[in-house]
């Protein structure tokens, strides 16, 4: 059995937990034994009774300032321990250095199985906004570089998350493995999407509908994203954010203290996976000038649907994008931003053309991804029997 080890997973809604669900869901599709150990959420049972694999929750709290996520604490549920200590597995996977990383650790260590480990955040970010103690952060940090060092391969979603690692102090091997997505439609059905949700949204045929999708933190940059439009407030343009979090009530405030709250449409979390998607067809431009995103798939599922994405040049999650051709670039500068999407309101010709590259360059199927993941599985237990001096087949 394979282990799919995360700290999140729907019914919250974030990179991270939906790339865990997609793993654990191709793996099933793919003829895999696969289970999910990730903490109770609440609203968790829809997904349990949907899943067509196990799906194993323990006892968590909420985290404080960081709804919706949950701190998740297995070793005082003494139902979930119980079934813990049955669970054979043949190789885990762990999506989080955190607590349900450390279970996952414990199995392989316990089950002499390997055990890879996907880095995927800028994890410091995270502590420095709720720690004030640098010398606190830098000892949360070794704290998970510890476990990087322990498991068997690392894995991360692009090349230009390495240096991230490398900063945090990690010095072993990495192996590069995309994130996927599960967004892809044919182009006359995207059409068709495209039309009825603009209408539904209220969207007029000469107007741009820019969209954001990501968590609602500062950490994502969105405060430079409303300041940016400020600028710009005279174009003919109406920005739709999907997401949640801590700073919800303070965006709000800000969007009506910079006099945007009739360009501006907060829609929440959306759970309906193909309502979002009919919302990224309908959108003309995606804008994402977060700094903290490693390999972002929200940028990946809006080019699925050929919608591009405009981000900074600086930031690790352009990696994948090359400016005017698969997506578009400006410096870390607000007026520079702001007069890209001017220009680009005017040149909706050109965000077709990019958009239709995007969708051909920046848009691998989880599917896909799931082939190559099941080598690289096969490729780590035959490794790990050989050095471990075991026999018998990999499954």
């Amino acid at each position: 059995m394979i282990g799919i080890f995360n700290d999140n997973f729907p019914p919250i809604l974030d990179g991270v937990g939906m790339t865990a669900q997609n793993y654990a869901y191709w793996l099933h599709e793919k003829g895999h034994d696969v289970s999910v150990i990730t903490p109770y959420a609440p609203h968790s049972e829809e997904v349990i009774e949907a899943a067509k694999y196990p799906i194993y929750r323990y006892v968590s709290i909420p985290i404080p300032m960081r709804a919706p996520y949950r701190y998740g604490m297995p070793y005082i549920d003494h139902r979930f321990m119980r079934e813990w200590r049955k669970m054979q597995f043949d190789l885990v996977h762990a999506h989080c250095p955190f607590t349900t990383g450390d279970l996952a650790y414990s199995a392989a260590k316990k089950q002499n199985i390997p055990l890879v480990a996907t880095f995927h955040s800028k994890y410091r970010q995270d502590f420095e906004h709720n720690v004030s103690s640098k010398l606190v952060v830098d000892w949360m940090v070794k704290h998970i570089i510890r476990f990087y060092e322990k498991a068997d391969e690392v894995w991360i979603p692009q090349a230009a998350v390495e240096p991230t690692l490398r900063e945090y102090g990690y010095k072993g091997h990495v192996e590069v493995v995309e994130n996927g997505n599960d967004f892809s439609t044919p182009k006359a059905k995207i059409a068709e999407m495209r039309k009825e949700m603009r209408e539904e949204l209220g969207m007029a045929p000469d107007e741009t509908m820019l969209l954001f999708v990501g968590q609602h933190i500062w950490e994502k940059n969105i405060g430079f994203i409303l300041d940016a439009l400020a600028l710009i407030k005279q174009e003919p343009f109406h920005l739709f954010m999907v997401g949640t979090g801590y700073a919800v009530s303070e965006i709000r405030k800000k969007i009506t203290l910079l006099g945007l709250s009739h360009k501006v449409t907060m829609l929440g979390n959306i759970h309906d996976r193909e309502r979002l998607k009919r919302i990224d067809a309908a959108a003309d431009l995606f804008l994402f000038p977060s700094l903290y995103d490693n390999a972002p798939l929200v940028v990946r599922e809006a080019a699925a649907m050929h919608t591009p994405a405009l981000m900074l040049q600086e930031s690790t999650a352009a990696e994948v994008i090359k400016a005017d051709v698969n997506g578009f670039l400006t410096p870390n500068d607000l007026q520079a931003y702001a007069n890209q999407i001017s220009y680009l309101i005017t040149h909706r010709d050109l965000v077709k053309q990019v958009g239709d590259k995007a969708s051909v360059t920046i848009s691998r199927s989880w599917e896909n991804v799931m082939e190559e993941v099941v080598m690289r599985y096969r490729d780590i237990q035959q490794s790990f029997r050989l050095k471990n001096g075991m026999r018998g087949l990999v499954v």
